[in-house]
């Protein structure tokens, strides 16, 4: 019999959301920047204890800043190779100098094994004084690792297949450690702090050098949930505003499926990367877990977030046959993980937004003449000057939207849905 009416399966949240992106790729520190502003805007969907000093989470999702790392990394003895050649992790160890070291030599022996060279460890610089006292006593450990890329695998997402599997095994063999993220195209800064404190806490983002050509913010606002390091956003892919209500069933679910899953993508491997969903984790944290599982094995991420959080057609007329037909074979494999919801998710290569079909979460964007993209859980999150401000608006109900930064496109919901329909004939 629970001694209290806490239950960690009713956890929730509700938070600030903002992402900023140059369509065309072009990477600056400018970027990184603003997406701080903008966070720092957010604070009040931020949530923070009474005493007003620690936050409920705040993080930023970058791509890799090869140029930054590419400075400061020899000064430690790590010669890393040209961008994207790398993978980085970010890592929250215990404070334990013990714990910490066994589970780093844990690391290096897995990716050692799955036939990848270690480069070697960054102790991430920090400003613990800028905390309050709650998060400082449960503050990890935080480090970087580099792992090399082999000859023979090609830059991209067959490389972070690999480095996932490194990441999945290592997961399993040290719980006591957080992989925030490790890829070679995006990075994770986050942690337990007050809006502020993300840009004074990590001295890389305050750095010139860092740049990148996209980022993710997040504020949280744990209406029902105990705040930690571990539980701040961004996760691996996306930055989540809401709560997933039909959590339950999505997860047990994808568990059941497990048994006949089957991927050429992962070879031999498929198994040593379960189970895909860690129900020990947050709601947000479980549709990440997916939606990464589903990227990894081979399916695009936009084409992964319409699959998990599809518009309401089964009874919309308006649709095109084959724009039917694809979400016909596709209810047949993934129930819809219903919110409210509105998701910001980057693999490094895109970045977009998509609110769910039942559409009680805000998300507003704005396209500028410079080429920028702005989404955000709200509007006024950047000072903008209104004449270079080319279209804005608001995500629909069930709606996406997509900037490709690889090829330097901006595409609405209905150019990505029925470019995916059209791939295959579903029907």
């Amino acid at each position: 019999m629970a001694a209290t009416l806490y239950r960690p399966e009713w956890e929730h949240d509700n938070c600030g959301i903002g992402a900023i992106a140059d369509i065309r790729g072009r990477k600056s520190h400018q970027i990184v920047a603003d997406a701080l502003t903008i966070v720092e805007n957010l604070e009040h969907r931020a949530g923070k204890d009474a005493e007003g000093k620690t936050g409920d989470g705040v993080g930023i999702l970058t791509q890799v800043p090869h140029r930054y790392f590419a400075g400061v990394c020899p000064a430690l003895g790590i010669t890393l190779p040209g961008e994207r050649e790398y993978g980085v992790g970010m890592f929250f160890f215990p404070q334990g100098e013990l714990q910490r070291r066994q589970a780093m030599q844990m690391f290096e022996v897995i990716v050692q094994k799955e036939g990848l060279a270690f480069l070697g460890w960054r102790k991430v610089p920090i400003a613990a004084d800028v905390l309050g006292s709650k998060a400082r006593a449960c503050m990890p450990a935080i480090w970087q690792g580099f792992v090399q890329k082999p000859a023979g695998v090609a830059p991209g997402l067959p490389f972070d297949r690999r480095l996932y599997v490194v990441r999945r095994v290592f997961e399993q063999s040290s719980p006591a450690s957080y992989v925030c993220s490790l890829s070679s195209r995006t990075i994770v800064y986050k942690g337990m702090f007050l809006v502020g404190q993300l840009r004074t806490f990590f001295d890389d983002l305050r750095a010139p050098e860092y740049e990148s050509a996209l980022a993710i913010v997040h504020s949280r606002f744990s209406t029902n949930t105990e705040p930690s390091w571990q539980r701040a956003h961004p996760n691996r892919l996306i930055a989540h505003n809401g709560e997933i209500n039909t959590i339950r069933g999505n997860v047990n679910k994808m568990l059941a499926r497990e048994e006949t899953m089957h991927t050429d993508a992962f070879g031999d491997d498929l198994a040593r990367v379960l189970p895909v969903v860690n129900s020990a984790g947050s709601d947000s944290a479980m549709l990440d877990n997916t939606l990464e599982f589903l990227l990894m094995s081979g399916m695009e991420l936009p084409l992964a977030v319409t699959v998990a959080l599809p518009e309401p057609w089964a009874h919309n007329d308006t649709l095109s046959r084959q724009r039917r037909d694809f979400y016909q074979y596709y209810a047949t494999m993934m129930e819809p993980w219903d919110g409210p919801a509105a998701i910001l998710f980057s693999d490094g290569d895109v970045l977009g937004a998509a609110l769910d079909r039942n559409g009680l979460r805000p998300a507003r964007y704005c396209v500028t003449a410079g080429g920028r993209l702005i989404l955000a859980s709200e509007t006024g999150v950047l000072d903008l000057d209104e004449r270079q401000i080319l279209r804005k608006g608001r995500l629909h109900p069930g709606k996406m939207l997509l900037a490709d930064l690889a090829h330097g496109e901006l595409l609405d919901d209905d150019a990505v849905r029925e470019r995916y329909a059209a791939q295959r004939p579903y029907g």
